[in-house]
């Protein structure tokens, strides 16, 4: 994953992270040109700005704030070259520095907290699981101020649910919160997306609802919830929120597909049609998956047959649709159980999907339907395809090939 991809989160932290570093450089700089005086004062300006919004999101920390002075001279020295590498993204020279400090037994809890929040921070994004051992290691030394503290121990909690490791994500966020009080929605959400993938549905419902409902919820949020609900047999209320979500941004593509998910794991296939329906009519359709939803909202309908064969041959002809088993099994019963029948055209389907199928079930409801249609040898020949690749049945098989008329 690249630095550009992560959660914006981790990207706020990285840049304040940035920020903190170059004024760190500059307190270490013996005698710095007028150019890296003005690089210090616009980073300073800035590192001022970061920590003021930082200072607003822990204020009620119940952790004592460290003393976050480098030992001694020698000690600014060595974290202006940590600063310099990092600012220059020289991974190698980062992690040495860093390395360095914390195998000193001479650094205090500050300097050993500060190198293993920068080393974690440089490898974020290209080796998350080493950045995550630098970030715990910057939470052990306990030396970094109560907002850098907090902040390392959010990223934390995000590189364990990002890694699956639920049970480590939630108890992480759980002491970020109990130690901090923090109301922060984020970090909330956070605990209700962990909570959701455990399966412990009715948590994670209490937890998004409020936030789901408030007046800055944002659309992910609401689309957790609405998850949660549907993974907890809440199918009404997933839909409900569905609705209102796809009400409140209709040009949002996902939010559309997520409404159209909705009604179709709530049987409410004409709904879910309607939404499909919608993208494809503004050309939104582009994915296989999209097309076979629809397809399948319409094999659902009672009358949606001729509107199933309709999106089948738009898909293949599109190359949106593989000519695969799935899709000719689809586009036959579509032909055969459609009004009106047309059991041409559901053969012709069949004989596609027969050799692609798994197993010889396809080739005998081939057979069923060529011997009723008096096509006895071709019936034969289909039957005996289905004996060959295996059927739950076969005396059926053998009753078509002992036919004869």
């Amino acid at each position: 994953m690249s630095k550009t991809n992560l959660p914006a989160r981790l990207l706020a932290a990285m840049m304040a992270t940035g920020l903190m570093l170059a004024t760190t450089a500059a307190l270490a700089q013996g005698a710095p040109t007028r150019a890296e005086e003005r690089r210090t004062d616009r980073a300073n300006k800035g590192a001022k700005g970061a920590r003021a919004e930082q200072q607003a999101r822990f204020p009620d920390a119940t952790r004592e704030q460290p003393d976050t002075k480098p030992a001694s001279r020698s000690s600014s020295t060595r974290l202006g070259k940590l600063s310099e590498a990092y600012e220059a993204q020289d991974e190698a020279q980062t992690q040495a520095i860093a390395d360095e400090i914390i195998a000193d037994e001479k650094s205090n809890a500050y300097e050993k907290s500060l190198a293993a929040r920068i080393a974690g921070a440089q490898l974020l994004g290209s080796d998350d699981a080493k950045s995550l051992g630098y970030l715990q290691r910057a939470l052990e030394f306990d030396g970094l101020k109560n907002e850098e503290h907090y902040e390392v121990m959010y990223i934390i909690a995000q590189l364990h649910a990002q890694d699956d490791r639920h049970d480590e994500a939630l108890a992480t966020i759980e002491r970020l919160q109990s130690e901090t009080r923090t109301q922060d929605p984020d970090i909330a959400a956070l605990k209700g997306n962990v909570l959701l993938r455990m399966e412990r549905y009715p948590e994670a419902i209490a937890t998004l609802k409020p936030l789901a409902e408030s007046a800055e919820a944002k659309p992910e949020w609401q689309q957790l919830l609405m998850a949660a609900y549907a993974q907890s047999d809440q199918g009404a209320e997933a839909a409900k929120l569905a609705e209102q979500i796809a009400a409140n941004t209709p040009d949002d593509k996902r939010s559309q597909l997520n409404l159209a998910a909705t009604y179709l794991q709530t049987d409410q296939y004409d709904k879910a049609a309607a939404v499909y329906e919608a993208l494809r009519a503004k050309g939104e359709l582009t994915e296989e998956r999209e097309y076979r939803n629809l397809m399948a909202s319409y094999l659902n309908l009672d009358d949606g047959q001729q509107k199933a064969i309709e999106i089948i041959n738009e898909g293949l002809q599109k190359n949106i649709l593989k000519p695969d088993y799935q899709t000719y099994v689809a586009l036959a019963q579509a032909h055969y159980f459609g009004e009106p029948q047309q059991i041409d055209q559901a053969i012709a389907a069949y004989e596609k999907a027969a050799p692609l199928a798994p197993n010889g079930e396809t080739y005998l409801n081939l057979a069923k339907l060529q011997a009723n249609e008096g096509r006895l040898a071709q019936a034969k020949q289909a039957a005996q395809q289905a004996l060959d690749k295996g059927v739950k049945s076969p005396e059926e098989a053998r009753r078509i090939l002992a036919r004869t008329q």
